[in-house]
């Protein structure tokens, strides 16, 4: 049996927020925006009654989201 610290944790990767679910990839989401991944991470958080963890991004100084 795997060791898992049962952990869902959002960070952001490559301009998108990403929720990983520790041992369960199947559940894992991508979000637009830091707002929608945090929810959604704390909502499976809860749901399987595992500790939810930000990754706080260090700033890049790229623009993301450009205004067209």
């Amino acid at each position: 049996m795997s060791d898992t610290t049962n952990t869902v944790v959002t960070r952001s990767n490559r301009g998108q927020w990403e929720v990983a679910v520790d041992g369960r990839p199947e559940l894992s989401r991508s979000y637009s925006s830091r707002e929608e991944a945090i929810e959604g991470g704390r909502t499976i958080a809860d749901q399987l009654g595992w500790q939810h963890v930000v990754e706080e991004a260090d700033p890049t100084g790229v623009i993301t989201d450009p205004q067209e």
